[in-house]
């Protein structure tokens, strides 16, 4: 297969600033020009956690962990192909549990560390992570995991464990400042309206150049823009923080009813989207979720002025991605029409 010059299929979903594949990311990453995507943000299958899809290009069907990362590595390798230099991919995770019946005992892996492991080798520098809390109680609550039961205390308390936070992993494309493909992001002191009329100016122009808000008078776009283009700092301060405490886990978009559909032990709020959102992009940047689900990082990236790229095998869940994806595309247009 001469992956350099397979053709970009038409997406089965579009909007003026989205589209969603219901086919194989890999493949379309391999299609796609190299250095085309400014951020990507995604939650990856966990392993062989969750059977997603019937598909064998579904790497939730790896069967082993080591197969899952063998497999994975592939899927590493494209992404970096694609990613423009200098810019950042967010991934997020979870520790995995282990199996008696399958792993020989009960107890944690090291799945962060694995996919830390497969993008470096793929050519990213490790850039950090965020550690997400969470309640305790909504965790064995949700996953009904025996280590976290009250009752153990009273019988061996050595059974007991602390919950499993969500991670964030940060990873960057290498990059040159002489390289002319280079694209900062860039922000304003809150108290310094020179600069920040300066950057949305050229965020309305390469806006426009891709076609977005070309209806929209230019006051009402800038206002919106200029308040994306100022940075205080006890924003840039929490962001900073190595541990996000103010994540609201029920803050995540409708799973759609599927058949054999499952019930996600880590699914991506809305909130840490945004976080990453805010941080390392820009308004017009393209935004990708090779593992795109219903759509989540994709209705905030819109929601936000970006555009999206989103990958998803299971038509079901392709299918909801499109209704909420318009539901963002509608929330972006009331932005700008409420700034008029």
């Amino acid at each position: 297969m001469d992956q350099g010059r397979m053709k970009m299929k038409q997406p089965e979903y579009s909007g003026a600033s989205w589209a969603v594949h219901n086919s194989d990311c890999i493949e379309g990453m391999w299609a796609m020009p190299e250095n085309s995507i400014d951020c990507a943000i995604f939650s990856p299958p966990f392993g062989d956690l969750f059977v997603y899809s019937d598909s064998e290009r579904d790497l939730g069907n790896a069967g082993t962990g080591e197969s899952f990362i063998n497999q994975y590595s592939f899927f590493a390798d494209a992404l970096t192909r694609v990613m423009r230099r200098g810019r950042m991919v967010c991934v997020h995770c979870t520790d995995l549990p282990m199996r008696k019946g399958k792993d020989g005992a009960i107890g944690l892996k090291d799945f962060s560390g694995d996919l830390i492991r497969a993008h470096t080798d793929a050519g990213l520098v490790y850039h950090g992570r965020a550690t997400i809390w969470k309640d305790p109680v909504v965790e064995m609550q949700r996953t009904k995991a025996h280590g976290l039961l009250y009752k153990n205390i009273r019988g061996d308390s050595s059974n007991n464990r602390v919950g499993m936070p969500d991670y964030m992993l940060f990873f960057r494309k290498p990059h040159d400042r002489a390289d002319e493909t280079f694209s900062p992001v860039q922000h304003a002191a809150p108290d310094d309206e020179k600069t920040a009329i300066k950057i949305a100016t050229q965020w309305l122009r390469e806006l426009r150049h891709n076609g977005l808000c070309a209806d929209v008078p230019d006051d009402a776009a800038l206002k919106v823009l200029m308040d994306d283009a100022k940075f205080d700092v006890y924003e840039w301060q929490k962001l900073a923080s190595p541990v996000w405490m103010d994540i609201n886990q029920g803050n995540v978009l409708r799973r759609v009813k599927a058949v054999n559909d499952e019930k996600h032990v880590c699914p991506l709020q809305l909130d840490t989207i945004a976080k990453c959102l805010r941080l390392y992009t820009k308004p017009g940047d393209v935004v990708m979720d090779p593992f795109n689900g219903i759509g989540s990082t994709g209705y905030e990236a819109v929601k936000m002025t970006r555009r999206y790229l989103g990958f998803e095998l299971k038509p079901e869940y392709a299918a909801q991605a499109n209704v909420n994806l318009q539901d963002a595309a509608k929330i972006n247009n009331d932005l700008f029409s409420g700034a008029a």
